[in-house]
């Protein structure tokens, strides 16, 4: 059986984004195939994607190692965001498919009543699916990609207080999904920059001023997803 170098990749970015290997630390193709069950060819791909992205840095007598973000560089990662969020909204106020807009407003109704009984985990999820979602319905592969990547470096780079008032957090998710249905691109767009300025202020940094690291690796949870691989 073969496993592509997509799926260790996204293996190897989950656990990084988990905390599972250290800020810094170094990747090693052997130890990483040992890890995920493949051979050394993927995982010198995974590694090479995930520099381009970001989380990976090659360094002299060192190899791959956990990239150490500056807080800058994290700050950037927030404004690009609260730039890119509310474009993603209006393009997809234009291009949704209905199928988009089933799935947009499944989540809503989901959100809305998960918020009223007051489970913050399933929230978490589903904003995390919504935002996804409304993304996808922007019908550019290139702008999903970019907040896919941020969506996962923000998630490595911060932890994220529940909103005071998730309910109206969901209302707002509700507001975007209506305005997306009537195609007003800009209503869509105003009501999600304003959505993300509101959530941007609940992230804090893991690393503040460089932060410490974690004395050893933990556990790996993460499993490469093997299901539809073909041998």
């Amino acid at each position: 059986m073969r496993i592509p170098a997509s799926s260790v990749c996204t293996a190897i970015r989950d656990d990084i984004v988990a905390g599972v290997y250290e800020r810094g630390g170094r990747l090693t193709e052997e130890l990483l195939a040992r890890r995920y069950g493949v051979s050394r060819v993927p995982v010198r791909e995974a590694l090479r994607t995930l520099e381009a992205e970001g989380f990976v840095v090659t360094r002299r007598h060192a190899g791959a190692c956990v990239a150490e973000p500056t807080e800058q560089e994290a700050a950037d990662l927030l404004e690009m965001r609260m730039l890119l969020e509310p474009l993603g909204a209006s393009r997809a106020a234009q291009r949704r498919t209905e199928a988009h807009l089933k799935v947009l407003r499944g989540l809503v109704r989901l959100g809305q009543e998960r918020a009223r009984r007051g489970n913050s985990e399933d929230l978490r999820s589903l904003g995390g699916w919504f935002h996804e979602t409304l993304a996808q319905a922007s019908g550019s592969h290139a702008l999903t990609s970019m907040l896919t990547q941020l969506r996962h470096k923000i998630a490595w780079m911060y932890t994220v207080e529940a909103p005071a008032s998730p309910v109206e957090s969901w209302t707002e998710h509700g507001a975007i999904v209506d305005a997306v249905a009537r195609g007003d691109g800009e209503r869509a767009r105003a009501i999600t920059a304003l959505h993300t300025e509101r959530a941007t202020s609940a992230h804090r940094l893991r690393f503040p001023g460089g932060g410490d690291r974690s004395d050893r690796v933990r556990t790996s949870q993460h499993a490469v997803n093997m299901s539809g691989l073909r041998h």
